[in-house]
């Protein structure tokens, strides 16, 4: 059984001392990786996307379609095209980041980007598509969602924890945008539309019980006797918001051309 799977989203903010005075580190430009590593990966459970440091990226047993999923921010069921082994050959990437600074998530996956089209050969267009998908919007008894206390140029963390009977998502200084990626990239079988009318940034635990479709099928059976209710439940009664089934068009990605990469 897995220990757990954990994505945790956080940036540092670095400082340099120049002639005796405290001033930002200038952020580079991180438009790619300094050096990058690809590996077949080992036949074991789990997969995750991480800094394992200010300098190492580390994406661990990941098929070209989730890595695609990843960087570009979409739902599984919204990619299409390519050979069949875009979704059972998986890889170990680790790469180092240039400049002094940690990247931010969208830094790191702006970097993604650039290794899939220069590793993999990645080639793609966009087209609409008639697909079901979750419209995530306000509860009827309202949202329970709290302003984030913390500085409002910190980075937002979505760190998803699955234990053995339940999954557990603190997010801190985190919009409902980013919680929404979240969702239908790594969480959902579905894309999902924001229609919270919601902004600003939030501080806000869920708690759940998943079951057969989410995470890709990937987790445990749910126990027969769970302490924690269903995820559509837990949305309304902890923050005060709805999923909600619903079909129409929505951009689609289909990929035109891709190739298994050399390792190194």
């Amino acid at each position: 059984m897995s220990q757990g799977l954990k994505t945790a989203f956080a940036a540092l903010l670095a400082t340099a001392c120049v002639s005796h005075a405290q001033t930002p580190a200038a952020r580079p430009g991180f438009d790619a990786f300094d050096v990058a590593t690809i590996k077949p990966a080992e036949p074991e459970p789990g997969r995750f996307i991480k800094m394992q440091s200010a300098h190492r990226f580390y994406a661990k047993g990941h098929t070209l379609k989730s890595l695609v999923c990843a960087a570009y921010n979409l739902n599984p069921r919204t990619v299409s095209g390519g050979p069949a082994w875009i979704e059972s050959d998986r890889y170990d990437i680790l790469a180092g980041t240039p400049g002094e600074i940690r990247p931010n998530l969208d830094e790191q996956m702006a970097m993604l980007r650039k290794l899939l089209t220069d590793r993999f050969g990645l080639a793609f267009h966009h087209e609409q598509k008639e697909l079901s998908f979750y419209a995530l919007t306000v509860a009827r008894s309202g949202s329970k969602l709290k302003e984030s206390t913390g500085p409002a140029d910190s980075q937002p963390e979505l760190i998803s924890v699955v234990y053995p009977d339940h999954v557990m998502l603190p997010a801190r200084n985190a919009t409902v945008a980013q919680f929404v990626a979240m969702m239908q990239r790594a969480v959902l079988d579905r894309p999902v539309v924001d229609r919270t009318g919601l902004s600003g940034k939030f501080d806000f635990t869920l708690e759940w019980t998943s079951d057969e479709s989410q995470f890709g099928g990937a987790l445990p059976p749910p126990p027969a006797e769970p302490t924690k209710p269903g995820l559509f439940v837990a949305l309304q009664e902890q923050l005060g918001l709805k999923l909600e089934a619903m079909k129409g068009p929505v951009e689609a990605m289909v990929i035109d051309r891709v190739e298994r990469p050399t390792e190194n």
